[in-house]
């Protein structure tokens, strides 16, 4: 059973209104956010994609870690690609886990998705990879066919092979329509690589909480509306709650309101317990 610690409630920012997140244009690190984005639009190919999984996902590392430690790993590490905060990877974590479990505060499966979300930006410290951020972090789509205009920096994909290559450069490429989301490859980050890690280590988290790890960056599609040529009947239950899951992802980074970690470990703590057989995943 959870421990009863009371959340932290309160956690969105009302100082900041919410067309003032993802500014692309004016943020104060809106030139470094870009040059990750054309990095990434440039590199994310079929080829690269499947080279990751074939180094991180199928083989896995070989190393067992404590959640904890994970997330305390991941403060020594600053998101290039986002404009809206610059707090430590697990005040955010905290921010969105206590937003969700704010406003739904029956469904404890989604606290903790919201704790471990980007705990797979670990792949781009030096001891799980060292990826460069353009293969951790941002907005991902799927490789293989032409990207969608809706993209952030939809510019920046003109160097990148596979859009001068007939196979992958159509509307569809090389998917069927409506082939479902289960059925596409994405650009490699930290979610596809999360979403195999929960998978590998037979966590307990309902569906739902796997959709919402593999394609909460997917903004192209749960945002701008697109890529529905993809999807198939089982992805509008996806979108629904990938959907509540953005609005306390999004709307609670703050660099302003900053959750207590050590009064809220009790509840996480029991989370993982209830979700997971160990608290080391490998």
């Amino acid at each position: 059973m959870a421990a009863t610690v009371e959340p932290n409630i309160h956690i969105l920012d009302p100082f900041k209104r919410q067309e003032e997140f993802r500014d692309y244009s004016s943020s104060k690190n809106a030139a470094a956010v870009r040059e990750t984005y054309r990095l990434m639009h440039e590199s994310q190919t079929v080829a690269f994609v499947q080279q990751m999984h074939d180094q991180f996902i199928k083989k896995g590392q070989g190393k067992r870690h404590n959640i904890w430690q994970l997330m305390e790993k991941l403060d020594s590490l600053v998101d290039e690609s986002d404009p809206d905060i610059e707090a430590s990877q697990t005040t955010h974590a905290f921010q969105t886990a206590e937003a969700l479990r704010e406003k739904y505060p029956n469904e404890d499966w989604l606290h903790l998705t919201g704790f471990l979300h980007d705990v797979g930006k670990i792949v781009a410290l030096p001891e799980f990879g060292g990826l460069p951020q353009w293969a951790v972090v941002g907005d991902t789509f799927p490789v293989g066919c032409a990207p969608s205009e809706v993209i952030v920096h939809h510019d920046t994909f003109a160097k990148n092979p596979d859009v001068h290559d007939s196979r992958y450069n159509t509307k569809l490429g090389i998917y069927k329509e409506h082939c479902g989301l289960d059925n596409v490859l994405f650009s490699f980050g930290h979610d596809e690589y999360m979403y195999h890690l929960l998978k590998r280590n037979k966590c307990k988290l309902p569906a739902p909480a796997f959709a919402i790890i593999r394609l909460h960056s997917f903004y192209p599609w749960h945002t701008h509306g697109g890529y529905t040529y993809l999807c198939d009947n089982s992805d509008e239950e996806k979108l629904a709650w990938v959907r509540k899951f953005n609005g306390c992802d999004l709307y609670s980074k703050s660099d302003l309101i900053k959750p207590d970690p050590i009064a809220l470990r009790p509840y996480y703590d029991s989370l993982i317990t209830k979700y997971f057989d160990s608290p080391y995943l490998e």
